[in-house]
């Protein structure tokens, strides 16, 4: 399997449509690192073109990789999975890089779209099981906008509650949905 994600701060839309840059959640860097090594993510890509912002994640990767290793090995090798990037295009070259070949992208969102590219997990279970490499997209603010989107091949189905409550945060949605496409039940 050749499983890649990336968590965009850039570009994303804020709650008026407009294009913003969101910053980084410490919680998210731990928590998706965690969630990506144990279910086989190569690489957890994280895009915040801010100089400042990318300091915060690199600060916290330096630690769990040398002090904090000590401390919590575990969290050391899961957090050695995390790449910054500032852009998303230099996450795709990246994966080409070290692939061969462009990655099949799959959007993810928690509003349903009426799309020809939505796909179920079932199918991308087996896209999965295939040689290609494929780059799983998550986005912060109100969702990924427009230039990123229209680089996607498939949407996945949002992740859906028992209720009309839907309101995950990007990790405990990042966590369900790499449990659902690496597991059959």
């Amino acid at each position: 399997m050749k499983l890649y994600t990336v968590l965009l701060h850039y570009p994303v839309y804020n709650k008026n449509g407009e294009i913003i840059v969101t910053s980084i959640v410490v919680h998210n860097i731990h928590d998706m690192a965690r969630a990506g090594k144990t279910f086989g993510v190569k690489n957890f890509y994280i895009v915040q073109p801010f100089v400042q912002e990318r300091k915060i994640a690199e600060r916290i990767k330096k630690f769990w990789q040398t002090k904090g290793k000590k401390y919590n090995s575990n969290r050391s090798e899961a957090i050695a999975i995390v790449k910054l990037k500032e852009s998303f295009e230099e996450v795709v070259q990246d994966i080409v890089k070290e692939e061969g070949k462009m990655p099949i992208i799959i959007g993810t969102s928690a509003q349903e779209k009426k799309d020809k590219k939505m796909v179920s997990f079932e199918k991308m279970q087996d896209v999965l099981k295939e040689d290609d490499p494929v780059l799983i997209v998550f986005g912060t603010g109100w969702g990924i906008a427009k230039p990123v989107m229209e680089k996607i091949n498939f949407f996945l189905p949002p992740i859906k509650g028992t209720g009309a409550f839907n309101h995950l945060s990007v990790r405990s949605a990042y966590a369900i949905i790499l449990y659902r496409l690496t597991n059959t039940y």
